[in-house]
Parts: C-alpha cells; structure tokens; sequence
C-alpha cells in the first residue's frame, strides 16, 4: 500500500478510515499497486467506496 488510508480502505477498516479522513489525509493520494483509496476499497467495501466520494475522492487522480 502507498500509504495508511489506502492500507484501511483496502482492509475495510470503517472506523480507521473516518479517522485518518478526519486527520487530514489527501483521499486521492496515489502510490503502491492499488493507486488511491477509492480503487483499493472498490471491490469489497461500498461503504468506505462511498465515503472516500463524500470526501473528495476521484477514481482515477491526475
């Protein structure tokens, strides 16, 4: 993973996810072999999927 967000999205860690959200963390940080936290969440966890858009994030960052 790039980083604690992707990591959390990934693993369908809600809670450690509004966290670090809360925190500041960027949702569209790119890096690792999952790209951002939204494409590392988009198979398995809709519900962090849907949190990571209310905050900003865009499938596919440039």
């Amino acid at each position: 993973y790039g980083n604690a967000l992707q990591a959390a999205s990934a693993g369908g860690y809600k809670e450690i996810v509004i966290v670090l959200l809360d925190k500041g963390a960027n949702v569209n940080a790119q890096g690792g072999e999952y790209g951002n936290a939204l494409q590392a969440a988009e198979r398995h966890h809709k519900e962090i999927v849907k949190l990571l858009q209310n905050k900003g994030a865009l499938r596919e960052h440039k």
